[in-house]
């Protein structure tokens, strides 16, 4: 069992067992049928990963392809910094794509805009990925390397509000430690997408910075199950997880984090259950 592995099966048991319902809430999300779609939530979730030890992979279903696709989308973010859906390679944001083929002034937006930042240099105008690789390398024991993406004088242009909205870099005996804020957060279809996408920009920065890498610490605001999903978390539930320790590999020659690609992040030593098959899983939009 993965590190992933255990914290993915302690926090859905946590929302079965103990998670509040959304019936009655009058709650916005619906399914593809217009039905609402409830959900169990908990609140103030926390998972920690160690990623030097361990590259943070859920054993108990395929993962292989979802996690290039997940690091796909985070360099559409902090690399390209583009909020145009023809820019990434899957169409998991085609939803909320406006007239303009962009999901407005969300994500990779917010990234992109030049900001006049404090730094112990004086004042630099940067984007905030510039600024967080710039710390890391100018002013590492620095404990204001955050970025936020939830800008309230803009939400009104954005086509879905930022979920992972905030982050913090922390540079400990030269290992480069994160530590990841969400509101919000689908277990089933998100958890460990996020998880794997976030270490792998983990990895890629201290890369380019000349760091190890540390501890990955994932807050979760609301933490839910969406109704439809529960029989199929359940079927996991009862899933055995394989013995296995993944590690990711970067395969470009070249440190620089703007050279990297979504096919440079390999996974090795991973495995899965290939038993269970969940199908397709239904997104509330």
């Amino acid at each position: 069992m993965t590190q992933a592995d255990k914290n993915f099966k302690l926090t859905c048991i946590d929302i079965l067992d103990n998670g509040i319902s959304s019936e009655g809430t009058n709650v916005r999300t619906r399914w593809e049928d217009g039905t609402i779609a409830n959900y169990k939530s908990v609140i103030g979730v926390q998972n920690k990963y160690d990623v030097e030890k361990e590259f943070p992979m859920i054993t108990l279903r395929d993962n292989t392809k979802t996690v290039i696709r997940a690091i796909d989308e985070v360099l559409w973010i902090w690399q390209k910094k583009s909020n145009r859906v023809c820019d990434l390679n899957s169409h998991i944001w085609d939803q909320w794509a406006g007239e303009d083929g962009t999901i407005g002034k969300a994500y990779g937006y917010q990234m992109n805009k030049k900001i006049e930042f404090k730094t112990k240099d004086g004042l630099k105008i940067m984007d905030q990925t510039d600024f967080v690789l710039y710390l890391l390398q100018n002013d590492p024991s620095s404990r204001r390397i955050v970025t936020n993406l939830f800008n309230h004088e803009e939400l009104k242009d954005m086509n879905l509000e930022p979920c992972l909205f905030c982050t913090q870099w922390l540079v400990k005996e030269g290992k480069l430690h994160l530590i990841l804020n969400q509101r919000s957060q689908d277990m089933l279809a998100a958890n460990g997408w996020n998880v794997m996408q976030y270490a792998a920009l983990q990895y890629a920065f201290a890369r380019h910075c000349g760091l190890g890498v540390g501890t990955l610490t994932h807050n979760i605001g609301d933490c839910h199950i969406y109704d439809r999903h529960i029989p199929l978390i359940e079927k996991l539930m009862e899933t055995e997880a394989i013995r296995c320790s993944p590690r990711l590999k970067i395969n470009n020659n070249s440190k620089d984090f703007y050279d990297l690609k979504p096919e440079d992040f390999v996974i090795e030593n991973y495995d899965y259950n290939k038993t269970v098959k969940i199908g397709r899983i239904p997104i509330a939009i």
